[in-house]
């Protein structure tokens, strides 16, 4: 079991050798996954986890990227899939060009989703999905296009309870294990690194998803990201958190209105 002082050592080490800030970070979250870390690495303990960040970037990559890599699916949360398929994607498709952001996309599993809601909705050609994660080997992952096979099951229900009406298998190729998707909904998906920490707004955005990643943070953290998503969305535009993440109680609120109590909120101001 680590000690808080020994968090606040490697957190202040990773900023002092590598510029990364780790302290927007919910400590709890972050000492859990640290613990593993040393664990899974099979290290003895957290003194060689902290000499060897320090002496090898290419591990303090590896750390980061176990560190910051979520858990996701395709269609997570039907119910918020339907309300976009039922309810927002016919407003969205009013507009001339569509702009989606998913931020802290991780393997791309939401991405995808998103694309197919679009294809159905014949929404796709004037759109575009910018997809943006912390680590770049989930980034590489979600540019493959290429899930485990053993989850279709499960993601096929999920888009069923979404309000999907074609065969789910549609949409990719089943080849061993994997399950490769349509190049045809990942053409209009853009791909790069972003740190919610430390980067700036980079567009205007009409939908902006951010699932699941500010629960890693603690308050400070979050008021800057939701602040960073106000930046980017454009008036009117919709924000869809986590189940267990809020805009209540954050500087942004009094600019945005709650659809019903879902994790949806549409920018009024």
């Amino acid at each position: 079991m680590l000690s808080d002082n020994e968090i606040e050592v490697l957190i202040n080490e990773a900023h002092e050798y590598y510029g990364f800030d780790f302290g927007g970070y919910s400590r709890a979250s972050f000492k859990r996954r640290i613990e593993r870390l040393i664990q899974m690495d099979g290290l003895t303990d957290f003194r060689s986890l902290l000499s060897r960040m320090r002496t090898d970037s290419d591990y303090f990559k590896h750390m980061v990227e176990e560190i910051t890599v979520n858990v996701t699916e395709m269609f997570r949360d039907p119910h918020v899939y339907k309300i976009l398929r039922e309810e927002i994607l016919p407003i969205l498709a009013t507009k001339p060009f569509i702009r989606i952001w998913h931020a802290g996309c991780s393997t791309g599993e939401e991405v995808f989703s998103m694309a197919i809601l679009l294809k159905e909705a014949r929404l796709l050609s004037k759109s575009l999905l910018y997809a943006t994660d912390l680590s770049p080997s989930a980034l590489a992952s979600a540019k493959s296009g290429i899930f485990p096979l053993r989850m279709m099951k499960q993601y096929s229900e999920n888009y069923m309870a979404s309000g999907g009406i074609r065969d789910f298998s549609d949409y990719y190729i089943a080849n061993y294990e994997r399950a490769k998707f349509s190049e045809e909904l990942s053409e209009k998906m853009v791909f790069s690194q972003h740190n919610l920490v430390s980067d700036s707004s980079f567009n205007e955005f009409d939908l902006i998803l951010c699932r699941n990643v500010m629960i890693y943070f603690d308050k400070e953290l979050q008021e800057r990201a939701l602040r960073l998503f106000d930046d980017s969305l454009a008036k009117l535009g919709y924000l869809v958190l986590g189940t267990k993440e809020t805009l209540k109680y954050s500087s942004v609120q009094p600019r945005f209105g709650q659809l019903r109590k879902e994790k949806i909120w549409k920018k009024l101001k």
